[in-house]
């Protein structure tokens, strides 16, 4: 029983060192790194900065509004901006939270996106019409913004979008449950004590978005790294979720408005629920389009080729349209 007793001593021992050198690491993080720089602009809206980037020629032909999905940044949309900002403007940008862009302190439910949004492209001296492009939850914020300014919208990209019976229909809890939500929260501990940061400075982990520049894949680890807002805000994301959906599926027709449906082959659970309700994006309108791309729910933006494939479409429909 002694011995056992001391065992148990040494082990306390050890990890009370392990725990004490973590946070040692941790705090040597916070002290000696840089806070990561944003690549674009920060714009205030009504006292909220708001993180946006604008590229491209201001021409005849309509802007591209792109819209990230529920953990999505502007970089995600890189080879999308790249292919097309020669010819078009290209706007994309970070919702309040999210990544390089202040937290709101006004209420945020479903319709204050869209709002906000329309006061930031005024405020960066952009003028409509807009073909919007949504990613993932990006969609649905779309449609949202869509039908509280119709005039504004020309056209509609749907990137692998949400549905707003998504979660039912799949059988899904939603974008986190609740076991990921108390990882994602303790992540987000970690990160504002600097140990997730010392984490990577250690292990150099590999982006999830291999496909994109490595000045994007550095910004993101950098800004995941550095604090738990990033954190913080996937679980508010997963807060409004609800809201968010249940808005934009109010917006159920698009009557003859351009629309392109984008689609992954490559799905987690049941792909044909998922086609499916890809399908009903397209017939939102009567003269939607409607293309399946060989690739994953990430990758259908992120990888070059696949970006080239929609760019094309997006400028045919903009010259169709100006």
């Amino acid at each position: 029983m002694k011995l056992f007793l001391k065992i148990l001593k040494w082990i306390g021992k050890i990890l009370a060192g392990l725990i004490i050198l973590l946070m040692i690491l941790g705090l040597a993080f916070r002290l000696f790194s840089s806070k990561p720089v944003p690549p674009g602009k920060l714009v205030d809206v009504d006292g909220t900065k708001l993180h946006i980037r604008a590229e491209g020629p201001k021409n005849e032909l309509p802007t591209l509004v792109l819209e990230s999905g529920a953990g999505g940044d502007t970089d995600v949309f890189h080879w999308i901006t790249e292919g097309l900002k020669k010819n078009m403007r290209v706007v994309r940008y970070d919702r309040e939270g999210k990544w390089f862009s202040e937290s709101s302190k006004d209420s945020t439910k479903s319709e204050f996106y869209a709002r906000q949004l329309y006061k930031l492209l005024a405020k960066n001296g952009e003028k409509p019409p807009y073909i919007l492009g949504g990613h993932s939850m990006g969609g649905p914020y779309n449609r949202i913004f869509r039908d509280l300014y119709p005039n504004e919208v020309k056209g509609m990209v749907f990137l692998d979008s949400s549905h707003p019976e998504q979660w039912e229909r799949l059988g899904v809890e939603g974008l986190f449950d609740e076991n990921q939500v108390f990882l994602i929260k303790s992540v987000g501990i970690l990160s504002d004590m600097g140990i997730t940061g010392a984490y990577y400075e250690i292990t150099n982990p590999k982006s999830i978005d291999k496909h994109l520049p490595k000045d994007a894949r550095d910004r993101k680890l950098d800004l995941t790294s550095y604090s738990g807002d990033i954190y913080r805000r996937y679980v508010k994301e997963n807060n409004i979720n609800d809201d968010i959906l249940l808005r934009a599926g109010e917006a159920s027709s698009l009557d003859s408005l351009p629309v392109l449906v984008f689609t992954a082959k490559k799905q987690y659970g049941d792909p044909q629920i998922w086609f499916e309700m890809q399908k009903e994006l397209k017939n939102l309108s009567s003269i939607g389009e409607h293309y399946y791309i060989d690739a994953n729910h990430g990758s259908i933006i992120t990888k070059k080729e696949n970006a080239e494939i929609i760019n094309k479409e997006i400028l045919l429909m903009a010259e169709s349209i100006k």
